[in-house]
């Protein structure tokens, strides 16, 4: 096989946003067993953070460093990619996970939910890939994650903001592609369906879980580590050739 084509990530250093937890964690973790170096950021919670990071660094020594940066800002933004210059001297892979799903009826909607929801799903990214791209390789990689809900037929209700913040990223991806195409960077966008973390959980009874797991061909729920390894694959140069697209992980849900 051409070595062009192998899916190591060894030598690499990937940023993954919002990687205290859930799909975030997951993604740090198959980066790293891929052979990255990786950044976990957080907002908030270090102490989540430290235990992704000492997990990783656990299987594979010094891999993984946590960074406290609010990326919804553009100062937040630049600490982190001066934070990751900092500790690993250059960036390949840009993986855009952090995020927030909040569910308003439109006539409740305010200007802080709506603001809060465009800065940290599409403002943060935008800025964060604009402050990346530069530095990156000819062979970089930015990953977005997105949502299946922008594909689907049937739209949760009250998901007006969430679901638009997700669309503006995923055309905001396409046209990325192009742009940093000539440059053999590739940009592409992961779209769980849904997902078994907090995040999900919250606000849903059981009954509704289960219901909505009924639903899938495979008769269950995502789980994180069903996210991870597409991420991976794509931030590898396996993936050369994968660019501008949107690309459901869902287990059949929503074809």
């Amino acid at each position: 096989m051409s070595n062009s084509l192998t899916t190591s990530l060894a030598g690499k250093v990937a940023i993954v946003t919002g990687s205290s937890r859930s799909i975030g964690a997951s993604i740090a973790h198959r980066l790293a067993s891929e052979g990255a170096k990786v950044i976990v950021n957080y907002v908030s919670n270090a102490a989540e953070a430290d235990k992704v990071v000492a997990a990783i660094n656990a299987q594979h020594a010094g891999a993984a460093v946590s960074v406290q940066a609010d990326v919804s800002s553009v100062a937040g933004a630049q600490g982190l990619v001066d934070s990751t210059l900092k500790a690993f001297g250059k960036i390949d892979i840009l993986v855009l996970n952090a995020g927030i799903m909040g569910a308003k009826v439109l006539n409740d909607v305010d200007e802080e939910f709506f603001d809060s929801h465009f800065n940290i799903n599409v403002k943060g990214p935008l800025f964060l890939t604009k402050l990346v791209a530069p530095l990156l390789p000819a062979d970089g990689r930015v990953i977005f994650l997105s949502t299946s809900l922008t594909k689907s037929t049937v739209i949760n209700p009250n998901t007006v903001i969430y679901v638009s913040t997700k669309g503006a990223v995923e055309q905001a991806a396409r046209v990325l592609a192009k742009d940093l195409g000539a440059r053999g960077i590739t940009v592409n966008v992961v779209s769980p369906g849904p997902t078994d973390t907090p995040l999900f959980r919250a606000g849903k009874t059981e009954q509704i879980i289960a219901t909505m797991a009924g639903m899938n061909p495979q008769k269950r729920l995502g789980v994180p580590d069903d996210i991870g390894p597409v991420v991976a694959f794509l931030a590898s140069p396996a993936a050369q050739w994968v660019n501008g697209q949107i690309i459901p992980v869902n287990g059949g849900l929503i074809l």
